[in-house]
């Protein structure tokens, strides 16, 4: 019995690592990719880059976390002047999680908003 006890521990164990092992790291790349867009929105709420420009360094940024992102899942909008206005960037992207005998997509939105100091 001693014995049945310790392998049911050790499946539940080695599947939970498992999960973890497949399941983490988009969370974690999610995290860095919010970080790197409240960056950019902040840069760029100051400087004279155009949406597209914007839209092209949040692609690029992504890419360093293993995420494929294409023009039409990321969304900046300019609202006022340089400086004085707000900047919207707002990213739609999903991973697709493949464990043994299941599959399932986990959808993501990271989005932020700067506003100028004016």
């Amino acid at each position: 019995m001693a014995t049945l006890k310790l392998l049911l521990g050790a499946a539940i164990l080695g599947v939970l690592v498992l999960v973890a092992i497949k399941v983490i790291p988009p969370y974690f790349s999610n995290y860095e990719l919010e970080d790197a867009i409240k960056t950019e929105a902040l840069n760029a709420t100051y400087s004279t880059r155009s949406e597209d420009d914007v839209r092209d360094a949040v692609i690029k940024q992504a890419r360093n976390y293993d995420i494929a992102l294409t023009p039409k899942q990321v969304h900046v909008s300019r609202l006022g002047g340089f400086g004085s206005g707000s900047l919207n960037i707002e990213v739609d992207y999903s991973v697709p999680i493949d464990l043994p005998g299941y599959s399932t997509t986990i959808e993501f939105h990271p989005a932020t908003k700067n506003k100028g100091v004016y």
